[in-house]
């Protein structure tokens, strides 16, 4: 039974290597079909947030100042993730993050990663567009309407990514879609992504 880690990072601005920093992790591990595990944080970045973050997440300069630090939440969320794959949404932005975070307290970097943005173009290509909230909708999948703030988002992922493996089964008669097929297919362009999805499904068969 493969298991997948789904994370998302809420932070101080779009770019580590321009000084902004992780205040949020939330993640959900997924064995099989179904949530087993959960990590989820505040953290202060050492400085004060500006108020079009306070207002765009929901967390204030309060709520990081009473926050442990984050080098001690990073080396927490280390330990959850171990060696499992990951999944995040426009995940080279929270890789970019899980990164720079990783590398501030000498963990090791990158790893495997999914992109389920890149995957729902090819599962979903008739959506109005492929944001978290849209697809979410889109697929009429159960949610709080918590949006922004990182365990709900990686909930919502979560579930997004096990509808689109339950989608790719029905449509195309897999057996399993493994992790590995997830990302291969966010490597391909969407034309190309029923071909080769029903090329798998013979080999399966």
């Amino acid at each position: 039974m493969h298991k997948v880690v789904v994370l998302d990072f809420e932070t101080t601005g779009l770019s580590p290597q321009q000084g902004d920093r992780a205040i949020e992790i939330g993640a959900v591990l997924i064995e099989g079909e179904r949530v087993v595990d959960r990590f989820q944080s505040l953290m202060n970045p050492g400085f004060r947030l500006n108020s079009f973050i306070e207002n765009y997440t929901g967390i204030s300069n309060r709520m990081v100042a009473a926050a442990p630090p984050c080098a001690e939440v990073m080396a927490g969320f280390a330990d959850f993730i171990g060696d499992y794959p990951l999944v995040a949404h426009n995940a080279s932005f929270d890789l970019k993050f899980l990164d720079a975070e990783l590398a501030r307290i000498n963990r090791a970097g990158t790893r495997r990663i999914a992109c389920s943005m890149l995957a729902a173009r090819r599962v979903y290509p008739k959506a109005p567009n492929h944001q978290l909230g849209t697809l979410v909708r889109y697929c009429g999948l159960a949610n709080d309407g918590t949006f922004h703030r990182a365990l709900a988002d990686a909930q919502m992922t979560g579930h997004l990514w096990l509808a689109m493996i339950a989608e790719l089964k029905g449509r195309f008669g897999l057996n399993r879609v493994s992790f590995e097929l997830m990302q291969n297919l966010t490597r391909i362009s969407k034309a190309q992504a029923p071909t080769y999805l029903r090329k798998v499904a013979g080999d399966q068969g």
